[in-house]
């Protein structure tokens, strides 16, 4: 399954125009899933990046909009669109010039397919115990 997920991944890569990498974590970092665009190096896949979006993310939820789901972080050449799919976290990394606009609509797009990660994850975790 968790091949199968890889390939998922890698071709969601081609839909945007600029993106580089995708990767699923969980809430305190640990990557879980990565893709990375054929010859690219994107500098942002630091495991860090996963719970330091999940503390940033918690604090924005206290402003009182209700639950934030994902942070859009724009840098000189890159972006990072981030979401909050319960207790997983989906990283995409894009040129600055890539469409920000699809890379949220792909990320909603990918909620049900962390659900099932997390799901399984669930499963595994509780038959370990």
């Amino acid at each position: 399954m968790s091949e199968e997920l890889v390939v998922h991944f890698e071709k969601l890569l081609t839909r945007v125009d600029g993106l580089l990498s995708a990767v699923v974590t969980d809430r305190d970092g640990v990557v879980l899933l990565r893709a990375n665009a054929p010859n690219s190096a994107p500098p942002f896949t630091e495991s860090a990046l996963g719970c330091t979006f999940a503390l940033a993310s918690d604090q924005a939820s206290k402003l009182g909009l209700k639950k934030n789901r994902s942070i859009v972080s724009v840098y000189g050449a890159y972006q990072l669109v981030q979401f909050n799919h319960s207790s997983l976290i989906t990283t995409f990394v894009a040129n600055s010039s890539a469409n920000t606009g699809l890379l949220l609509e792909l990320g909603s797009e990918l909620e049900s397919v962390t659900q099932v990660i997390a799901t399984a994850l669930h499963e595994r975790h509780s038959g370990a115990l």
